[in-house]
């Protein structure tokens, strides 16, 4: 095997397994002591250890076995080893740790719990997805109807993560744990946007002129930017349109409006959330 190769295969296995730890962290540390649920595999296994008396570390390993055994063929042999091994690691941390933090709750503030519980189980879930794995349950799922069908991933994963959420009110015997529970999901996915895209300060910015030379030279002699005119016909009349298009540091926004008014104050100007950003792009 190739160096680069090996040292991508063990980067990913050091992320699954710190992946796998901090999600046991979570569900130990906040979402167990406080009797409420989150989305996923964990939040399956805290609602059956609930019912069953079952320890999370097993229901974990009962849930996924036989989704794997059923999605192997539509996951792939490696996203399947991988797979295979975060469950494991996730269920014998949740073990080892349920033993020494037992009946520990870092907070028994029900708001402090579901930010920070969502928060951590979304780093661990975050940097698991960077280690090409995946936390079974809901993913497997997911991957096998986008497979087999048009349903969209995302789509699966929201349905089962309200299938458990509205299992947690009869459970639970609670209906405001169980919008807690949604915080916490939503928690749970912003924290994975910044795991797998990083804070972006940088915003997308389209200005649409009919001085597009002048303004461009301004921008770039104020702000030192650099951006890509782009070149277009309107949709009613077919007149020419020239766009500007930047990418910039939100800091600079303020300023760039003052440059498009003493400009060209019929400029339309548009700005927009960069998600990820890759290369210089000029």
């Amino acid at each position: 095997m190739p160096k680069i190769l090996r040292s991508n295969e063990l980067k990913d296995y050091l992320f699954l397994i710190i992946g796998s730890l901090i999600i046991a962290l979570s569900v130990v540390l906040f979402f167990l002591p406080n009797n409420f649920t989150t989305g996923g595999t964990p939040g399956m296994a805290i609602l059956l250890h609930h019912l069953t008396g079952l320890s999370i570390s097993t229901l974990v390993i009962v849930i996924n076995a036989p989704l794997l055994i059923w999605g192997a063929k539509y996951i792939g042999k490696r996203f399947a080893v991988k797979t295979i091994v975060t469950i494991l690691f996730m269920s014998l941390f949740i073990k080892f740790f349920g033993q020494i933090f037992i009946d520990l709750a870092i907070t028994q503030n029900i708001l402090l719990a579901s930010l920070f519980g969502g928060v951590f189980m979304g780093i661990g879930v975050g940097l698991i997805i960077k280690g090409n794995s995946s936390a079974g349950g809901s993913t497997i799922i997911a991957i096998v109807a986008k497979k087999t069908s048009n349903i969209k991933p995302a789509n699966v994963i929201l349905i089962i993560d309200m299938l458990i959420i509205i299992c947690s009110i009869f459970i639970f015997k609670d209906v405001e744990k169980a919008l807690w529970s949604i915080i916490s999901i939503y928690a749970t996915s912003k924290a994975i946007d910044i795991i797998l895209t990083g804070t972006l300060t940088t915003k997308v910015i389209h200005i649409t002129t009919d001085n597009a030379e002048e303004l461009s030279a301004a921008i770039f002699d104020n702000l030192e930017e650099k951006g890509t005119i782009l070149r277009g016909e309107g949709l009613k009349n077919k007149e020419e349109k020239k766009v500007i298009f930047l990418v910039m540091d939100i800091k600079k926004i303020p300023r760039l409006k003052e440059i498009i008014e003493q400009t060209d104050d019929q400029a339309f100007l548009l700005v927009m959330e960069a998600s990820e950003i890759l290369g210089r792009g000029h």
